[in-house]
């Protein structure tokens, strides 16, 4: 009997031992898991950490794809623009040539006939010039050594020096010296040796067509009028010729030349209308920044870091602005008063002050400003 009991309690006794060694491999086993979890997870978030990961970087993130179609789109397609520049600038021209000018010649006073022929022609050799320069022209690159240049940052997609105002263009794959934007109408790069070409093209294009849509409102009246009468003079001869009971068809009101004129003048007005109010939009925008001594890149840049400073009690001073007279004297080149007409009013090719790599003060500025960003 007590051999029996002691058989049974040794059983007990391994059994419970078992249990206890199952107990403890389980729960090692369990243990070993979970660390292997936390520490594949602390791999993971050390490789995709980042500090200046936010809402916008993500955002960007998710858009690349579409910014990756739009710059190799506006790259090919900017030499579809720059021909549909030149072809409808041409076509008014020779709507003018044509249809236009001799009828001014034949009603207009002498006085009026030289004025028109001379802001005409001074007009559009300003159009010309400068958009041939602002498409020829490079807007600048920074040099790919580092020699010569002190203070820079790289670029993190050309892994060059980038140099101040300096900002890379995803289009071109370039950092272009003051980068304002890509032109797709131009196929280049608005940047530091050819922002002048840009907006003066801009501002001597809007003149133009307002030039023509102030000109040509009394033609464009008579004309839109002369083509709804077209219209109902068709319609009428169309159902007189539906009653005849003989195959000949009736003689036209208006002749080819006629309906062309007037066709034409309809062309010119609405055109130019449009690209005046559109394009007059974007030369003030242009104006604006112009005198505030900033791009249209900067403009963002600055924004944010004036309501940066602004939480911070500080004012916000742009180091590249010289107040707005002298901004416009140093974005046009007028260092001397002759230069006004000389580099203005007629056709220049004269360069812009300094290199675009250093930003020292030009010699045309009356007043230093404090070349600080913030006080």
């Amino acid at each position: 009997m007590r051999s029996r009991q002691r058989m049974f309690a040794a059983v007990m006794r391994l059994l419970l031992k078992c249990l206890r060694l199952g107990r403890r491999r389980r729960f090692r086993l369990l243990r070993q898991l979970e660390q292997l979890w936390h520490y594949g997870h602390l791999c993971l978030r050390s490789l995709l950490y980042n500090s200046f990961t936010n809402g916008d970087v993500v955002l960007d993130s998710l858009f690349e794809p579409i910014y990756w179609l739009v710059d190799h789109v506006t790259r090919w397609f900017g030499v579809v623009f720059v021909a549909l520049v030149i072809g409808l600038t041409s076509s008014i021209v020779a709507i003018v040539y044509i249809c236009l000018l001799p009828l001014i010649l034949q009603t207009y006073t002498p006085a009026w006939i030289c004025w028109h022929l001379a802001y005409g022609h001074w007009n559009l050799i300003m159009i010309v010039f400068h958009y041939y320069m602002a498409i020829t022209t490079s807007p600048g690159h920074p040099p790919q050594a580092k020699n010569d240049l002190t203070g820079v940052s790289i670029c993190r997609k050309c892994i060059a020096p980038k140099p101040a105002r300096t900002h890379h263009c995803s289009i071109c794959n370039r950092c272009v010296l003051k980068m304002d934007h890509h032109c797709p109408w131009l196929n280049n790069c608005v940047g530091h040796y050819n922002h002048r070409y840009f907006f003066s093209f801009c501002l001597f294009m809007t003149m133009g067509c307002i030039y023509c849509s102030i000109s040509g409102w009394d033609m464009f009246r008579d004309a839109y009028a002369a083509i709804e009468r077209m219209k109902l003079l068709e319609k009428e001869r169309l159902q007189v010729a539906a009653n005849q009971t003989y195959y000949q068809t009736p003689p036209p009101t208006f002749t080819f030349r006629q309906r062309a004129f007037h066709k034409s003048v309809v062309y010119l007005w609405v055109l130019c209308s449009s690209v005046a109010l559109a394009l007059g939009a974007l030369t003030l925008w242009h104006a604006t920044l112009i005198t505030r001594g900033e791009t249209s890149i900067e403009r963002h840049i600055n924004r944010k870091e004036r309501q940066r400073l602004q939480k911070k009690g500080k004012v916000f001073r742009n180091p590249y602005s010289y107040g707005s007279w002298d901004n416009w004297k140093v974005f046009l080149g007028v260092d001397v008063p002759r230069h006004w007409l000389t580099r203005v009013l007629l056709p220049s090719p004269h360069l812009p002050h300094g290199t675009g790599l250093s930003w020292d003060l030009p010699p045309c500025v009356t007043e230093q400003r404090a070349p600080l960003l913030a006080i």
